[in-house]
């Protein structure tokens, strides 16, 4: 696997803790652990990284669902509703199982818990936390 993209098969597990580690991509990681569903939007992955465009988050995201560490999961047509977010993000299994494999999970509900203390989140994340989401598989 190269630094952009590929998938998680041929890939060492070195160069995929290093893919994932890398700064801006190890925030959005963090970012999906760290929601109450586990399945944040594109929107509140952006408004978690302020110091980082929205154009820069999405890119990251691209990348790691192209190495198969977060799959984009989407509502049913039925189930989406204007004004709320249909796209969401998670960990893939693989992506879950690399990360136990080396130790980087262990703050997860550490993190669950810091993201529950964020008072100042805008009216729309809320609005977009509480949106219908997927069921999990």
């Amino acid at each position: 696997m190269s630094t952009d993209g590929g998938s998680l098969e041929g890939a060492t597990a070195r160069e995929l803790v290093r893919f994932v580690t890398q700064e801006t991509r190890f925030a959005l990681v963090s970012n999906i652990l760290q929601h109450p569903d586990g399945l944040p939007s594109i929107y509140e992955l952006e408004r978690l990284n302020p110091s980082v465009s929205e154009a820069t988050v999405y890119k990251h995201v691209q990348k790691l669902i192209d190495a198969g560490i977060v799959e984009e999961v989407a509502l049913p047509d039925d189930e989406r509703q204007q004004g709320y977010p249909w796209k969401f993000y998670r960990l893939t299994d693989e992506g879950r199982e690399l990360l136990e494999n080396h130790d980087l999970l262990a703050a997860e509900e550490t993190l669950q818990r810091i993201y529950e203390t964020i008072s100042d989140k805008p009216e729309k994340m809320v609005r977009y936390e509480n949106a219908p989401r997927p069921d999990a598989e």
